[in-house]
């Protein structure tokens, strides 16, 4: 009995999980070089009022994957960014998407991923997924 509880509760954990990084798409080499990255969400800046507290938590949570990671350093101005990662937080579903700035931002999204509980304090499994695809693309 205990043992079926325990695999019920693991499937679970596994279903509200993200998708495996296998349906993530590939990263744009184009930016692969980049060093600089600013954070936002589709509604304004961390700092904007206007902006939905967990947006705001959410680009705080990005932000700090990034600079756990050490391959890209945080700016809070976009015309100093490479790359500029939008970020939206909502109860059905989190959003990662990630932009050439040059040209943001009335260009399109270069990668995209979304999920439930994607972008999570200190676990943000849509950021692990688009650093592995970063990785996988910059290793060609």
């Amino acid at each position: 009995m205990f043992g079926a509880f325990v695999t019920l509760l693991l499937m679970g954990t596994a279903l509200a999980r993200p998708a495996a990084d296998k349906n993530a798409p590939p990263f744009p080499g184009t930016l692969v070089n980049a060093r600089y990255v600013y954070v936002t969400s589709y509604d304004g800046d961390q700092f904007n009022p206007g902006v939905l507290p967990q947006d705001r938590r959410a680009i705080s949570a990005v932000q700090d994957a990034v600079e756990k990671w050490g391959k890209w350093v945080v700016v809070y101005k976009p015309q100093e960014a490479d790359v500029v990662l939008m970020v939206m937080s909502r109860p059905s579903e989190d959003v990662l998407a990630v932009y050439d700035s040059h040209g943001w931002p009335a260009n399109e999204f270069l990668w995209r991923v979304s999920a439930r509980e994607g972008l999570q304090k200190n676990e943000t499994p849509l950021f692990t997924q688009m650093r592995k695809a970063f990785e996988k693309a910059a290793a060609k």
